[in-house]
């Protein structure tokens, strides 16, 4: 069944509707039920994921794939453990969370990610890739060791195979041999092709009980007449070798199994079936489409990843105020420009061009391009690699994946001040990706590290000029900005920069200073007209401006410090850690993200909830000293 437009009213799912959770109702289906019931349930998230935005073709292409699952295995005794988490939206349908599907990534709702204390379904909270067989295999020793007969399952796909994490796993799975499964879910963004009758074929075959018991007992027979056993040995590796990469899966110790439809369920039940009678590691290569079921994701499954693409192609608004851009943006058209002058330049991603805005570059400067893949570590050290032999390479990369990257950072780059610079997208709260995604942590786990510099800027042009100074630095730099639009300021062309280390003063006033870090300038303007106090946008966590916070502590009693980023050892440690330095008892308090993490919702409501607001600056202003007017004052965010 395939839709050319999304349902706009609910669809009729009268076998869906009968599964309460995935029990005893999935097992006891019938193939043509089934069939069915992946129709019902691709209709459903086609509705459903209409209503409420969120990921959208990764789901899509894995309804088969998750029925099959829920089918076979005694769920949630056995373990399913989802990589790339946003493949999980039909397994929450089918794990009794259908009817909060309409609450998907808002504000107290359903994550859009497995969440262990969401469902006893979710085995495995999953926000970062690569990270499933690893999880799979600890719970498939966690069995072993305490004598427990239970299968375990990882699903793997949509380019996580591409994570060195995962290839460790898979190297250490074929040493220890645990009873797992791993189903390689290729959805053409990750393994190559292999289709076709004989594929088919070999698939069936080598999922059989007969051919691995002929296999073994070949290999026993002929192990003691070594060159009969070499040829048979080369015959079998040169016949699976001509129709599946599963040469490579078999050299690590693993038996390998597809390439098989990932959309035939009633074959992909058999065959899971096969496979979960089998001991020791198992590989279960599959083949899906991206979105399928919707032709417009299948035709473009990078654009129709999220639901939000799909809006974006609804006619725009007749207003002829333009947007901000988004700050992706602002660091794409600085790379560009910056390319243009400096043929030194070499932008690097792991696997994430389109959402870091380097589309244009990869388009403009294809041999100065590298997407590494979702290889966070790489990255890095190859930016360290090419640093050594006159090339300036950018790494454009997510603050919550920079983290995978931080022994390289600080070994490969920081401690040999290499010239690398970081462009840190969606630091801070990113809103309904949730606890996973927000960047939170970065200014705290980079500020400690020795030849490291480190912008924040208040806004795009800053953000722009910010670039340009950290680029023409001479060692490691790192410019940390927040998703979504910014705040609607004049972006100057000119590569110009700002000089590094100072700050300045956007608002004079008396008493209270309050020293911003980043993009919550607004709000600590607003509360700064309601205090009469001074607002300093500081503009570098490292090296702080030194000189003008002495300036401001000879003036003002108190400090307040602003920042998107968690409390512990933040921008405002440092100003705290100046202070103690000198000597100077001067009262301050950090408006932060206290010490938990932050859940989804929208990015608006996870600053609220993380007291990032102008009311929350406002209290801690008012902390033992008297309220303006005898009343707190609310502003809204």
């Amino acid at each position: 069944m395939n839709f050319d437009q999304l349902p706009t009213t609910a669809p009729e799912t009268p076998v869906l509707d009968r599964i309460a959770d995935a029990g005893h109702e999935i097992a006891s289906l019938n193939d043509e039920e089934l069939v069915r019931l992946a129709n019902e349930l691709r209709e459903f998230l086609l509705y459903s994921v209409s209503t409420t935005g969120g990921h959208f073709g990764a789901g899509l292409g894995v309804v088969e794939l998750t029925i099959a699952l829920h089918h076979v295995f005694n769920t949630p005794d056995d373990r399913i453990v989802w990589d790339v988490g946003h493949q999980c939206y039909p397994h929450k349908v089918l794990t009794g969370r259908r009817e909060r599907m309409s609450s998907m990534r808002h504000k107290g709702g359903l994550s859009g990610f497995p969440k262990r204390s969401e469902s006893e379904f979710d085995t495995f909270g999953v926000g970062h890739s690569s990270t499933s067989i690893s999880a799979a295999m600890g719970m498939a020793l966690a069995a072993r060791q305490q004598g427990i007969d239970r299968k375990v399952v990882a699903i793997i796909g949509d380019g996580a195979i591409t994570g060195g994490m995962a290839f460790e796993a898979l190297a250490h799975a074929g040493h220890e041999r645990p009873n797992m499964l791993v189903i390689l879910n290729d959805n053409q963004m990750s393994i190559g092709h292999n289709t076709g009758g004989l594929a088919k074929y070999f698939a069936r075959i080598w999922a059989s009980q007969n051919y691995l018991t002929l296999r073994e007992t070949s290999k026993k027979l002929l192990e003691h007449v070594k060159p009969a056993w070499e040829l048979a040995k080369r015959t079998e590796e040169h016949m699976k070798g001509m129709v599946t990469p599963g040469t490579l899966f078999e050299e690590l110790g693993w038996h390998y199994i597809g390439p098989l439809d990932g959309h035939d369920l009633p074959s992909l039940a058999k065959v899971l079936k096969r496979v979960s009678s089998l001991d020791g590691p198992q590989i279960l290569h599959i083949r899906t489409i991206k979105g399928k079921g919707f032709a417009p994701a299948e035709a473009d499954p990078i654009g129709y990843h999220a639901l939000g693409k799909i809006e974006t192609k609804k006619p725009e608004s007749s207003s002829s105020e333009p947007k901000p851009p988004k700050y992706q943006d602002v660091f794409g058209q600085w790379l560009c420009d910056t390319a243009a002058e400096d043929s030194r330049v070499a932008g690097i991603t792991p696997a994430m061009g389109e959402g870091s805005g380097m589309v244009n570059f990869a388009a403009a400067y294809p041999d100065r391009y590298f997407d590494v893949a979702i290889a966070e570590q790489h990255a890095v050290t190859l930016a360290a690699g090419m640093a050594c032999d006159g090339v300036k390479p950018v790494v454009a990369i997510y603050s919550t994946f920079l983290q995978r990257g931080y022994d390289q950072l600080i070994h490969d780059v920081a401690l040999q001040n290499l010239d690398v610079t970081f462009a840190i997208d969606r630091a801070g709260l990113v809103g309904q990706d949730g606890a996973t995604h927000h960047g939170a942590f970065d200014l705290s786990y980079l500020r400690c590290i020795p030849n490291l510099i480190i912008a924040a800027p208040s806004n795009e042009n800053d953000c722009r000029q910010m670039l340009v100074s950290a680029y023409n630095h001479t060692g490691p730099s790192a410019v940390r900005y927040p998703r979504g639009e910014g705040t609607g300021v004049r972006i100057e062309p000119q590569l110009r920069g700002v000089e590094i280390g100072k700050g300045h003063v956007v608002r004079e006033g008396s008493e209270i200073a309050i020293l911003n870090f980043g993009v919550l300038l607004t709000e600590a303007e607003k509360a700064g007209e309601v205090l009469n106090a001074t607002v300093a946008d500081m503009r570098w966590v490292k090296p702080l401006d030194t000189d003008l916070i002495m300036q401001l502590a000879q003036t003002h009693s108190r400090f307040i410090t602003v920042e998107e980023n968690v409390v512990a050892g933040g921008a405002g440690s440092g100003v705290a850690e100046y202070l103690a330095s000198q000597g100077l008892n001067i009262e301050i308090r950090h408006v932060a993200i206290d010490d938990r993490f932050i859940d989804h919702a929208s990015q608006g409501e996870t600053r609220i909830d993380a007291g990032l607001s102008c009311d929350d600056i406002l209290e801690q202003a008012n902390l033992g000293h008297a309220k303006p007017n005898g009343t707190k004052t609310a502003v809204a965010l």
